[in-house]
């Protein structure tokens, strides 16, 4: 049975499974569907069509599902799509999609944002990722599974951050920043792997060395950027995954990497 305090305003269109709970003063607007073990805090906002699944904690002042901040936005159904077991902090706000943009804001399972998180249109965020305190997303940024962005960091739209990445605070991403690095800076660039990440996550040690062979090949070299792909992808460590991926990232890059 769900537990709904009676202060709670809910449209007839939403669909709110057992065991869900919901606290003083919040509004769920039309087309809402939120799984089962959810919580809901006191005074949050899910405006209208948003997916919610299990086990989310969501805390009071949040704001879901709200029109995108987009002026060529003209009232198309568009969606917020939440996965299972994330948080979500105070003040968080999160934006749905843009015909334009594929009609999706979409978040995945077991992350954490933190408060007064922003996630624009069209942003598209992967699994157990980490939004600390103030981070702001612009439309269309693509966040990548078990990256970490820090507070007050903001990302340019359409900019794409790799898994097992670490985005530092008080920065700001124009370009796209590569898995398995660390970031930091107002237009930010790459110090090296994120080493402490990689090893905290289990990678192997031979994977992290062929990444830092990857990583000092591409990243330091004054060739174009073009030729040194291609010398990477004829060394045996493009064999290792992680590698491939680091190679291909940066390879179909739109908005391109930092280079030293």
């Amino acid at each position: 049975m769900a537990d709904i305090h009676p202060t709670v305003i809910i449209d007839k269109e939403a669909e709110i499974a057992d065991s869900v709970s919901i606290g003083p003063y919040s509004i769920i607007g039309p087309k809402v569907f939120i799984d089962k073990d959810t919580k809901i805090g006191s005074h949050v906002v899910i405006h209208s069509h948003t997916k919610i699944g299990k086990g989310c904690q969501i805390y009071s002042f949040a704001s879901i599902g709200g029109s995108p901040q987009d002026l060529k936005y003209k009232g198309e159904e568009t969606w917020v799509e939440i996965g299972n077991y994330n948080i979500i902090r105070e003040y968080v706000t999160i934006n749905r999609g843009t015909a334009r943009g594929g009609g999706i804001t979409r978040l995945g399972d077991h992350n954490l944002l933190m408060a007064y998180v922003h996630i624009a249109h069209d942003c598209q965020i992967g699994n157990r990722v980490i939004l600390a305190n103030v981070a702001t997303l612009g439309g269309h940024v693509e966040i990548e599974d078990c990256a970490i962005i820090g507070g007050l960091t903001a990302i340019h739209q359409f900019v794409k951050i790799g898994a097992y990445a670490i985005l530092g605070g008080k920065s700001g991403a124009v370009k796209d920043i590569p898995p398995y690095v660390t970031a930091w800076g107002p237009r930010a660039r790459l110090y090296g792997l994120n080493l402490i990440g990689l090893k905290r996550h289990g990678f192997a040690p031979e994977v992290i060395k062929a990444l830092k062979r990857a990583y000092r090949l591409i990243i330091y070299a004054k060739k174009p950027l073009k030729e040194v792909i291609a010398e990477v992808k004829a060394d045996p460590i493009f064999a290792v995954p992680e590698v491939a991926h680091f190679v291909e990232f940066i390879e179909t890059s739109k908005r391109g990497v930092p280079r030293r």
